[in-house]
């Protein structure tokens, strides 16, 4: 990269900085989309605090989010992750990567659109589910048919996810690039 490039990226992270003011930035979107990746990235190149909602979902709760589901069944952790969602959301300078399905929730997406700025990480099926197939501790995929189970979920929220402020595609590219293409996103919708 030149150094044209690295100062056209300080010049729009500086700009957006300004813009969002005290304003959180808020990652949605599917399992795998890359929200924590990209979202540790924005927030070193912002000099934001980067938190993951699930992250602070298990702390509170002082289990690990697929002990949640099966101790206390998927509404009760729905109920919790707005609750943790809006706590962190009255905190500043803030970037905060949330669950898959935190955005759907409709009190969660009612509070996200007026406290911060949304970003979707938009992601086909087949880079979500190569994603997601690293790693067992997605409980809404232990099914007989995950690739189908990511589908359905993909066709049930999608509309959802539209509604946030800014998408971005995520893709199998370097995150920092993706991180670029959120940060240069925001800023024009700022505009």
């Amino acid at each position: 990269m030149s150094k044209t490039d690295t100062g056209g990226r300080s010049q729009r992270a500086k700009a957006l900085v300004e813009r969002l003011g005290d304003r959180p930035l808020v990652l949605v979107g599917m399992m795998g989309a890359g929200k924590t990746t990209v979202g540790r990235r924005i927030a070193a190149r912002l000099g934001r605090r980067f938190l993951d909602s699930d992250e602070e979902i298990e702390k509170a709760a002082q289990m690990s989010i697929p002990e949640i589901f099966a101790q206390r069944g998927e509404p009760e952790f729905r109920a919790g992750e707005t609750r943790v969602i809006q706590r962190l959301l009255k905190e500043t300078d803030l970037v905060l990567a949330t669950g898959g399905g935190a955005f759907v929730n409709g009190e969660t997406r009612a509070l996200v659109k007026s406290d911060a700025v949304s970003v979707w990480l938009k992601a086909d099926l087949d880079v979500l589910f190569e994603r997601v197939s690293r790693r067992s501790n997605r409980p809404l995929l232990k099914t007989a048919n995950p690739r189908q189970t990511l589908q359905k979920l993909i066709d049930d929220r999608y509309p959802i996810y539209a509604e946030a402020d800014v998408t971005v595609l995520s893709r199998d590219v370097p995150q920092d690039s993706v991180a670029a293409e959120v940060i240069a996103a925001v800023l024009h919708h700022l505009r």
